[in-house]
């Protein structure tokens, strides 16, 4: 049988703690998307990398430092321009659709997303995604440690860096 412990009392902050003031300002986004379909409801805005976005957590919506997080959907067939972001992190959950991400020089790796997958791609390294599907849209949920990463992307020309230089 097992025994239950009390959980151990929960810290109280002080001033002394490196965090936002109590005053500070706790900002919700709704996202256009129905959670039970991962269907966009409504027309989000088009990327440098040429794919729409919705616009979630940034400098630009809510005022974020350190954090951006929105959702993309790749139309059917569609893909993104090749891009780098210079200096930041990214990480991406797929909700629905297949996608191939090709990356690396010459993008010539690549790994196969599907949903309930996780996605890491390292600063600075050049990527391509690719929705497989022909007639369904890909969604997933991307997030970065560039409040302001719209500014950083750099698109890629993957016939200027052949595979192995």
């Amino acid at each position: 049988m097992m025994q239950s412990t009390d959980p151990k009392p929960a810290s109280k902050l002080t001033s002394d703690d490196n965090r936002a003031p109590a005053s500070a300002e706790v900002v919700a986004v709704r996202a256009p998307i129905d959670i039970a379909t991962a269907e966009v409801a409504t027309a989000a805005v088009m990327t440098r990398q040429r794919l729409p976005y919705f616009l979630g957590i940034s400098a630009a919506t809510a005022g974020a430092k350190g954090l951006a997080m929105h959702l993309v959907s790749i139309p059917p067939g569609a893909s993104s321009e090749p891009h780098i972001h210079r200096g930041y992190e990214t990480a991406i959950y797929v909700l629905q659709g297949r996608v191939e991400t090709r990356y690396g020089a010459g993008l010539a790796r690549s790994v196969i997303s599907e949903p309930g997958d996780f996605l890491f791609i390292p600063p600075d390294v050049p990527h391509q995604s690719v929705n497989l599907s022909t007639t369904e849209h890909a969604h997933a949920v991307i997030a970065r440690n560039d409040a302001r990463e719209h500014e950083h992307v750099v698109l890629y020309d993957p016939d200027a860096e052949p595979p192995g230089s």
